[in-house]
């Protein structure tokens, strides 16, 4: 099968496009005929191996321990493991693959627990971009940061993957949301339920009057200290790379 390989970490140029073996799946996982797989943030970390810390729960300091980049993925299952229950070939499927990576691949091998049916009026490349992206803003949200209905959360980068997501995840937990983005995004934010915008590029948003029962930083280019000023007593500020570490390590919370 083809497959994007990684040997060392680096720039995009550390990857190449071979053909490799097709996985088999082993007891617990299925494997999927990959029809679309997703880029986000933690492909480009892990690619490149920075933060250097990331390097070391792989216990691989010059390359990745897995070679198939990919973790979100949507296809149809080909074959099932032992024990597996619930899904059969032809079944749509999307999920995360987890730390093994392997869904810039034409198949890859996924724990059974880590896939969902795919919705009928999803398409792939729609399923593709939710698990990692929708479960970090889930989890930031809701299980880090304890949003309730009627407070007032700000999304520090709404635009982006995990923001379009969080954006509309904290009205649908029936919270008022400012999002915080460049004006050229402001109508598509707004589409997607945020009741106030701020263009960043005008407007610092840590110096303004309002005060936050969440702020949500995606972006993390600010100081907790900004952070704190426009937080209400008691409130949270939550970082994406604390959601993250709380989604990746959880099984299909997007299902």
């Amino acid at each position: 099968m083809k497959a994007i390989v990684q040997d060392r970490y680096g720039s995009p140029d550390a990857l190449s496009r071979r053909e490799t073996a097709q996985p088999r799946p082993s007891s617990g996982e299925v494997l999927v005929r990959v029809r679309a797989a997703a880029v986000n943030a933690y492909d480009w970390h892990v690619m490149r191996g920075a933060p250097y810390v990331l390097r070391l729960p792989a216990r691989s300091l010059r390359g990745p321990r897995f070679r198939i980049r990919g973790r979100d993925v949507a296809g149809v299952v080909d074959a099932v493991g032992d024990g597996v229950t619930g899904l059969s070939p032809g079944d749509e499927v999307y999920g995360d693959t987890g730390e093994s990576d392997g869904a810039f691949a034409e198949y890859v091998c996924v724990p059974a627990e880590r896939l969902a049916p795919k919705q009928a009026k999803l398409t792939f490349e729609q399923a593709a971009a939710v698990p990692l992206a929708g479960s970090t803003a889930l989890v930031g949200l809701r299980a880090a940061g304890r949003l309730q209905a009627g407070q007032h959360v700000r999304v520090n980068g709404a635009s982006g993957g995990v923001g379009t997501f969080a954006v509309q995840i904290a009205k649908a937990l029936s919270a008022t949301v400012t999002a915080v983005c460049s004006m050229r995004n402001a109508e598509l934010v707004t589409s997607l339920g945020a009741d106030h915008v701020v263009d960043y590029t005008r407007e610092d948003f840590t110096r303004g009057p309002s005060r936050y029962e969440l702020v949500l930083d995606l972006v993390g280019n600010r100081s907790l200290a900004d952070l704190r000023r426009v937080l209400t007593p008691r409130a949270r500020s939550c970082f994406p790379a604390e959601a993250c570490r709380a989604a990746a390590a959880s099984s299909a919370q997007w299902a």
